[in-house]
């Protein structure tokens, strides 16, 4: 098994030698280079784990005997993205139908001295079944983290629909006495239903200009199938305004049922929670360019919080993870060192 492993490596990794001791990442490996790792592997092993497990399993010798297990066991609701020295920890949930693995490229560019730790969706692993309420999401995580760090201060960030799971752990931590000393919600909004009605007509209308500017400019070879695939999201269109997808595989990848069934669950858990007011600071980051979501942020969130910033980064809801990833990491390490100041 070793043997076809190094061989896999390899080849995805264009790297000749390779010890069954040396680790991923520092081979070169990166999120989508872990993607087309795992696939490589359903291929020839016939196991689908999800690319997030390469956090759990480094080095060649590790994923061996993840493999040589008959079934998969469950994820821990929290994984280490980065090491540091600082306490306390930085926690960062991800957005729907993604992974800890989406946020490879801003950790690895976040410059902080406390480690990073991602929150990995409950059902992940396809062993546990996925959690349909984000107020049980928020208890999942938290479980996990109090392991860790049983007390306040906390630095909590969430990317869309991971912003309003973070939202709700730093309620549940208020509610219970401890400090929130960041929480940090990007790009993150309730589902339409509970935006308010002059709300949802700006949406609706900024999705029918975005989409009609995109088919005047389509060949007309294309329209059909731009028209075909807003069909098939259904009234999901108008609905889903936190969290469409961060995570897409490369094409020829597909989702594994275990990740569709965490998206499908992270959707109806969306469309069920209705913020309530949080009595402390939010930093929100607002992507630049306008998708799905409400452009302003402050006329979603001002009346549910204490107090609210806003800031701006480059890019679109996917984008700022996937291509302006530097501007969040930069932006976000400024956070942190607001929050906790170094001695």
């Amino acid at each position: 098994m070793t043997d076809t492993l190094v061989g896999i490596w390899q080849r995805v990794l264009q790297v000749s030698a390779i010890g069954l001791e040396d680790n991923f990442f520092d081979l070169g490996g990166d999120s989508s280079l872990a993607v087309r790792l795992f696939s490589d592997i359903a291929q020839v092993f016939g196991r689908e784990l999800p690319p997030v497990m390469i956090y759990h399993a480094p080095t060649i010798s590790a994923l061996a005997a993840v493999l040589e297990q008959p079934t998969t066991s469950g994820f821990p609701p929290i994984v280490l993205l980065k090491a540091g020295a600082e306490e306390p920890p930085v926690f960062i949930a991800h957005g729907l139908g993604g992974s800890a693995m989406d946020f490879f490229q801003v950790v690895k560019h976040t410059e902080v001295r406390h480690p990073i730790y991602g929150m990995q969706a409950k059902g992940i692993d396809g062993v546990d079944q996925p959690l349909q309420r984000i107020e049980d999401m928020a208890q999942f995580h938290l479980d996990g983290i109090k392991t860790l760090q049983p007390h306040g201060p906390y630095a909590l960030i969430g990317y869309s629909l991971g912003g309003l799971v973070a939202l709700e752990m730093a309620q549940q931590l208020s509610a219970s006495g401890e400090k929130i000393s960041l929480l940090a919600m990007l790009d993150a909004y309730p589902y339409v239903g509970y935006l308010s009605p002059g709300q949802r007509v700006r949406l609706i209308a900024g999705q029918a200009r975005r989409r009609a500017s995109i088919l005047v400019r389509l060949p007309m070879r294309d329209v059909l199938s731009y028209l075909s695939r807003l069909f098939d999201r259904g009234l999901r269109i108008f609905g889903d305004v936190s969290g469409s997808e961060p995570y897409r595989p490369p094409t020829g990848v597909s989702f594994n049922p275990a990740m569709r069934r965490v998206r499908d669950n992270a959707y109806l858990a969306l469309t069920r929670y209705q913020p309530r007011f949080y009595p402390g600071k939010i930093h929100f980051v607002r992507a630049a360019i306008g998708t799905d979501f409400p452009d302003d942020p402050v006329a979603v969130w001002g009346k549910l919080s204490a107090e609210i910033e806003v800031e701006t980064v480059p890019g679109d809801h996917l984008g700022i993870i996937t291509t302006h990833f530097e501007r969040l990491a930069s932006t976000i390490s400024r956070y942190v060192r607001g929050a906790f100041p170094e001695k």
